[in-house]
């Protein structure tokens, strides 16, 4: 009788001890797949800068400074991007990708108030279109942002807790790293778009 009361005492801490690491491996997938939402809509914005660019060109080409600085941060902030790949890029990868869209976002923004100095760029059907475009990634971002930032809350703090922290350590399950952008007062508002 102690025999199958030992057994039965060690299959329910086994099973406890699985539930515990599927509790684990849910959550840290949780966190990368919303990583992932996050990496498609900055390489979706990416993809949008250069045609801005090529549209504003076409009223503003004496403004290659202010041009210069958008692709070069857009440049910066898509090669991090595409190192950062998940949810378990290292601390210092995604403050660099946070660093990297706030320059990215000044610049950007920059670049929205030449229209105010060129009346016919902001004229411009297919400018209006692409920054109307870039505002709603924008958004689309920041809400990506707030659910990795949740996910990664919710999988640190299973790491963390007691039992689930003795299980994750043993099988070496390691803390993910939140997303801030530098400028993360600014970029919780939306870009203001005005055409008047």
């Amino acid at each position: 009788m102690e025999i199958l009361i030992l057994i039965v005492v060690l299959l329910a801490i086994a099973g406890y001890g699985t539930m515990l690491y599927n509790r684990l491996v849910r959550r840290r997938n949780a966190s990368e797949n919303a990583f992932h939402q996050i990496d498609v809509q900055l390489k979706y914005r990416h993809d949008l800068i250069p045609n801005l660019v090529e549209t504003v060109k076409g009223y503003a080409s004496h403004e290659r400074e202010t041009l210069n600085e958008v692709i070069e941060a857009r440049n910066k902030a898509e090669e991090i991007r595409s190192q950062a790949g998940s949810a378990g890029a290292s601390a210092a990868t995604m403050g660099e990708l946070g660093r990297a869209e706030g320059e990215l976002g000044g610049a950007l923004g920059r670049l929205f108030a030449l229209s105010e100095a060129y009346p016919d760029l902001k004229a411009n059907e297919n400018f209006r279109d692409l920054q109307e475009t870039l505002t709603s990634t924008e958004r689309k971002v920041s809400s990506a942002r707030r659910a990795y930032n949740n996910a990664v809350m919710e999988y640190n703090n299973t790491v963390q807790t007691v039992p689930s922290n003795m299980i994750a350590n043993m099988f070496n399950f390691t803390l993910a790293t939140p997303l801030e952008f530098e400028d993360r007062e600014e970029i919780q508002q939306a870009p203001q778009v005005s055409f008047s």
